[in-house]
């Protein structure tokens, strides 16, 4: 361990926390993240790392879910008038929101790449006063969008990694590459990133996530718990027509629609593994007196395997366009996210152990959890590394959470913010082989 990291995290972690603030007042949601992303590329550029960003990061036709024009264009305004680098933004425009930033020590050694991720949620945060952002005087200013996952927490984390590693460059090898990852909920982003070669030199890679279930003073050093996971979204075309007068003469979407819920729900599970199928969403129709012509369905698929994630979602294809068929309707199926299966790899999680034991603020030290904890974006970009022979790893750095991952009430103990710095900038120092 060195006195001398240790000294200078203690110094930064005031800033760490206004950051983290910062990031939390003004949430942008995935593929708009253009005020955080112009604000941590000017301060990656500073510092003296290499930065690449927008179109050299991110393959614009590999993004899912990206908003319409009018969402983009007004964030991107939004960003704008907030009085962000203008030269920065406007490599941002349309939505290309990923950064990345190499810091190159001039030795021989591995490149190794650090995930951390951006964006909000479309979640309404908490006004009351023992809501601490709302108590302390940053909530969220933009209606609708939160910080409610601790990507906030996550980018400032990034900057703090970057911050002392510039200043202790002379103990580096190989290259460090941080990653700043757009769109990482709904697990949209990722394989944009992927697509654009931005794992392609990686030897060694650790994406991180504060809380998930872990209290303050843990660490998981090897989480294998996500499942592979496909997002849907589906519209149903139908034709209207009175339902008193002339119902014959339509073609019921919204019919289509709730034959495709009830048939979903009745795929069989797979005997090699769990399964996941939800439908989140349905909204169909105009009037009570007319045959709906427009239904649309918000579906994800989920499984412990790739495979079995095909599976779900290959039958889920086959119901929609099975209701569609009944009705006489038209089905249009979006995938709109999706993420695979990867576990982490045995050896860099013993390196990553031997690192992390005996840090200050860690009170627990476990090397591969496989709880179940949904999904995540950062598997294709793990997966990536591996099939092209490097080393990858999804680190959890528990933290106490006021309320769970994805509510309104959600903060994070901001304390653990230096230790998660503290975490990475030792493997980054400890990465020579």
């Amino acid at each position: 361990m060195s006195d001398t990291l240790a000294d200078c995290i203690e110094v930064l972690a005031p800033q760490l926390t206004a950051w983290r603030r910062d990031f939390h007042r003004y949430p942008e949601q995935g593929w708009t993240e253009f005020r955080t992303a112009a604000i941590i590329a000017e301060r990656l550029d500073d510092l003296g790392w290499t930065v690449t960003a927008g179109a050299e990061v991110v393959d614009a036709a590999a993004r899912m879910g990206v908003p319409d024009e009018a969402t983009l264009s007004a964030a991107f305004e939004r960003a704008r008038a907030a009085g962000v680098s203008e030269a920065w933004l406007d490599r941002f425009a349309g939505g290309l929101t990923g950064v990345v930033a190499m810091l190159d020590s001039g030795r021989p050694g591995p490149t190794l790449g650090i995930r951390v991720d951006l964006d909000a949620l479309p979640i309404q945060e908490a006004r009351d006063a023992v809501h601490r952002p709302a108590g302390e005087g940053f909530v969220s200013c933009h209606a609708g969008s939160m910080h409610a996952c601790g990507h906030d927490g996550h980018a400032a984390i990034g900057l703090g990694l970057a911050e002392v590693l510039a200043a202790d460059r002379d103990r580096l090898v190989g290259r460090v590459k941080l990653i700043f990852q757009p769109a990482e909920e709904g697990v949209r982003g990722a394989a944009a990133l992927a697509e654009a070669g931005v794992v392609d030199d990686v030897d060694r890679f650790v994406a991180v996530h504060l809380g998930l279930g872990c209290p303050s003073g843990t660490v998981v050093c090897g989480c294998d718990g996500f499942l592979a996971t496909s997002k849907l979204d589906v519209r149903f075309d139908g034709r209207s027509a009175h339902a008193g007068g002339q119902p014959e003469a339509g073609r019921n979407a919204l019919l289509a629609a709730a034959f495709a819920v009830t048939g979903l729900h009745a795929i069989a599970p797979h005997s090699l593994g769990a399964s996941r199928l939800n439908v989140g969403r349905l909204q169909a129709g105009t009037a009570r007196n007319a045959i709906a012509d427009r239904a649309e369905l918000q579906i994800e698929t989920r499984g412990t395997t790739t495979a079995i994630d095909d599976y779900v979602r290959a039958r889920a294809v086959q119901v929609i366009q099975g209701a569609a068929d009944a009705q006489q309707v038209t089905a249009e199926i979006t995938c709109v996210g999706r993420a695979v299966e990867c576990l982490a790899s045995p050896d860099w999680v013993a390196r990553i152990v031997e690192v992390v034991a005996g840090l200050p603020g860690i009170e627990q030290v476990i090397d591969r959890d496989r709880q179940p904890r949904g999904s995540e974006d950062a598997t294709t970009l793990m997966a990536r590394v591996q099939a092209r022979g490097g080393w990858a790893t999804y680190m959890i750095v528990g933290s106490d959470l006021a309320a769970g991952h994805h509510q309104p009430d959600f903060d994070i103990d901001e304390s653990r913010l230096p230790v998660a710095v503290r975490i990475l900038a030792e493997i980054a120092l400890a990465a020579d082989s």
